[in-house]
């Protein structure tokens, strides 16, 4: 049985909002670097609240970095008033953890909003994500993320080079080895609560291509929509049009 941990909490918006969203980082990330979506959602009125998940940010580290033990964390976090979460938005690694979260507690959250989520990742992929991490852990400064992507705000710079020095190299390492395969898409086909997918564009990068999305939509309450011209961070790459993605997800 799988030991949960107390993540660490960010907050955007006024506590006394009666919508309540959870926002997940992706692999080697923090909460902070989710710091788009809590902009996005304070500004129309609801709570978002960004984790660090076990063994990022300041998060308390642990043995166990499998998807289960990432979405057993996620289920014992709750709104303040214990609630279900009105919304759940969450990227990459984060994707998996809240598909698993989801599938197994279906009154842990109303709705999904996964971003370029991390539903199967073969033998290329782990390759792209793993070169990443080390670029990352190699050289974690502001310089090293500002020639990597230019183009990044401000805070999404110095926030990734700080999520490189928060994390723990061996946590992000064993991500990987725990998880082989790294497939979650029986959880996705088990999802009750709408779904929407914002994928990055499989022409920069994405590991949501097509065909894994086909699979995926079997589920009819899954939908997906594409970030045209971003990578696999559009919330980075492309943040106005993503936050435009997720408003006409909310609608």
């Amino acid at each position: 049985m799988v030991a949960p941990v107390t993540l660490p909490r960010l907050s955007w918006g006024s506590p006394h909002a009666t919508r309540h969203a959870l926002l997940v980082h992706g692999l080697g990330s923090n909460g902070a670097l989710m710091w788009r979506y809590g902009v996005e959602l304070a500004g129309a009125g609801w709570r978002a609240d960004a984790v660090d998940l076990r063994g990022h940010g300041t998060a308390p580290r642990t043995l166990d970095y499998t998807i289960d033990a990432y979405a057993t964390d996620l289920v014992h976090t709750a709104p303040a008033d214990d609630e279900p979460w009105d919304l759940v938005i969450a990227h990459s690694l984060g994707g998996a953890a809240a598909t698993v979260a989801s599938a197994s507690t279906p009154a842990w959250t109303r709705r999904l909003i996964l971003i370029d989520p991390a539903i199967h990742l073969k033998g290329r992929d782990r390759n792209v994500v793993r070169n990443s991490q080390e670029r990352s852990f190699a050289d974690p400064s502001q310089d090293a993320v500002r020639a990597e992507h230019p183009d990044w705000h401000p805070h999404d710079i110095e926030l990734k080079a700080l999520s490189a020095q928060q994390a723990s190299r061996w946590a992000v390492e064993q991500t990987s080895a725990q998880n082989q395969p790294w497939d979650v898409r029986a959880a996705a086909s088990r999802l009750t609560v709408p779904t929407h997918v914002i994928a990055s564009d499989p022409a920069v990068y994405s590991i949501f291509r097509p065909s894994l999305a086909d699979e995926v939509r079997a589920n009819r309450v899954v939908t997906v929509s594409t970030v045209l011209g971003a990578g696999h961070s559009p919330h980075r790459d492309r943040p106005e049009d993503t936050m435009r993605h997720v408003r006409d997800a909310l609608a």
